[in-house]
Formats: C-alpha cells, structure tokens, sequence
C-alpha cells in the first residue's frame, strides 16, 4: 500500500535562516507520526509545505503515492486544525463543520450529514445549534477537529492542537484523541513541543532540531533509546554525562538501590509520589526519582547504590549545536 504522506528531502529557507533542511518522511495508512521538537525546530514549517501553506524550495510532497508539492491546499484532499482553531465566530457549531464538505462540492443536506456524523466521533452531537461563543475551550477543540474531519479525508494535520487549553484538559484530550485516531483509520501528522503528547498519541515520532530530523521511529523506541545526549535530555533523561565528544546516559532503571558504596545525598525534594534527590557519583550527579520505600533507604544523608553497567549507553554528545 502506497504511504498515506511521504515528504523526500523538504528544504526551506527565509533569507539566511533554513527553516527546514532535507526533510524525508513517511507515514502509512492510519497511522500518527508527531514532529517533535522545541520552539524554532522547523516542525511547522514542514507541516505547512505539506499543507501547500508554504512552497518547499526543494524536496516533494506526495500524498497516496501523488505529487502535490505545487497544489494549493484545497487540492490536497487533507484536513488540517490550526493551533487557534480558527472557527467562524458568526456560524454555529453544524455549520462551522458542515463548511468544508460544502467548500467541497457537497450539497447542504450532504454536508450537514457529514458534520453530524463528525460531531457524534468527537462527541458533540447535542450541540449542532450552538454559538462558537457559547463553547469551552475543550469543545471548541473538538469542533475544530469535527470540521477537519467532516470531508474524510485520508490525512489530518494537527498543528498544536492541545497547546490552548489547561494541563487537566489536555491529559484529558489526550486519551479521547488516541481513541478517536485509532477508531477513524486516518493518517495523521501532529506538531508539537510537549513530550507527552507525542508519546500519548503518536505511533511514529521524528525528532526536530534546527530544522533537521535527527530521530525518527516509533515512539517507545525513541523515547527509550535516544540517538544521541541532546535528544535524550530534550525527551526528559536526567543522568546525561559527558566523556570527551561522548555522552554515557544513566536510565533510572540501571541504578540498583540498597547495594554497592554509599553516595552522599545533596538535595533532597519530597513530592506526592516520594521524593526527588540528588547523590554524588564519579561520573556525575546522579538525579533519581525515589518512591517513599525507596527513599527510606537514605541514611546518614547517604544512600548505598551501585549502576548496572550493562544497562548504560554511550551516544555522540551533540549538545554544544547542531
């Protein structure tokens, strides 16, 4: 089966600055890929030449096996929910979702069809008559999503889509998504900063920085084998240390408590889970997060631990810049 997106070698450039360099990317049929990365990465700009928001300089975008690298985005057959939202404020809600199939060619009837059964998937089929005004920020999220959703598209691009709302909300929308995705069959490229949400969501995850891929694969197996010290910090690892143009990271798995020489303690910050400290190690600080069983083994301000060396990974240290 042809990939539902596949980009091959994307650039772009905004005077000196490259945005996005050889870009390369492929997603299957009913399968979430999230770009992630921080701030100024590029994940955007790359979402946005897939969208035909923005003409690559170089590379190609294709789509089920079609070239649409030089279609405007009304061409590309795709549905896509910008970080705003970007609802009509003088439509209520079915009319909000019911303008892309009409844009699309559908009659009313048609159209209104295809928005209610979008809204009964994101779970807002009791409020087809109601004001954008008269919404929260979470349903006004999920109409977002319905009106990409309506003209079925086989491609939804979600660019930020959760980065509006509070944390609680998020954690929220984050598992409806997951189901959602899993239940429509649609592929789907997601931009975002936060961690979480691409481990929560996503099947794939390429990584982003200064507009370079520097990881990409599944998710488990990015997030558990980072490539290199910078991919392993931006994605949450503590015990990241040096050796020369190396790095040797220390997964929390590898310390084994209550064996080995006793390290001093320096910081020591309970929390609702146990406690957060810090212990001296020849290769560095060691972070460790301890449950309360394990945090009662401190004594003396010390703690006994010694680190399982065959749990330890050596990376290339690409932390002073790309």
């Amino acid at each position: 089966m042809l990939p539902a997106l596949e980009t091959a070698h994307l650039s772009r450039h905004y005077g000196a600055v490259a945005a996005a360099k050889n870009v390369s990317l492929s997603l299957a049929a009913g399968e979430t890929l999230a770009l992630l990365g921080p701030s100024g990465s590029g994940k955007s700009t790359v979402l946005r030449m897939v969208a035909g928001l923005e003409r690559p300089d170089t590379g190609r975008v294709s789509t089920s096996g079609r070239d649409v690298t030089r279609l405007p985005p009304e061409a590309r057959n795709l549905g896509l929910v910008f970080q705003d939202y970007a609802l009509f404020p003088h439509l209520r809600v079915l009319d909000n979702v019911a303008y892309g199939p009409r844009r699309r060619g559908a009659g009313r009837a048609q159209a209104e069809q295809q928005a209610r059964e979008a809204l009964a998937l994101v779970g807002l089929a009791e409020l087809t008559g109601r004001r954008i005004s008269e919404l929260s920020g979470g349903q006004q999220q999920r109409v977002a999503l319905a009106r990409a959703l309506a003209p079925r598209p086989p491609l939804l691009l979600l660019d930020e889509p959760l980065s509006n709302l509070d944390e609680q909300l998020r954690a929220h929308l984050r598992a409806e998504l997951r189901s959602l995705f899993g239940t429509l069959g649609t592929a789907v490229l997601l931009v975002t900063h936060d961690q979480r949400e691409a481990l929560a969501l996503a099947d794939q995850v390429a990584l982003m920085r200064a507009g370079r891929v520097v990881q990409v694969g599944a998710a488990a197996r990015v997030f558990g084998q980072p490539a290199t010290a910078w991919v392993a910090e931006f994605l949450g690892q503590p015990n990241v240390f040096a050796r020369g143009d190396q790095a040797v990271l220390v997964p929390e798995s590898a310390v084994v408590l209550g064996e080995g020489e006793a390290h001093r303690i320096t910081f020591r910050q309970p929390d609702e889970h146990g406690e957060t400290v810090k212990a001296t190690h020849p290769l560095g600080e060691l972070t460790l997060h301890l449950s309360r069983r394990e945090a009662a083994l401190i004594g003396g301000g010390t703690l006994r631990l010694r680190l399982d060396e065959r749990q330890l990974r050596q990376v290339p240290d690409d932390r002073a810049g790309p």
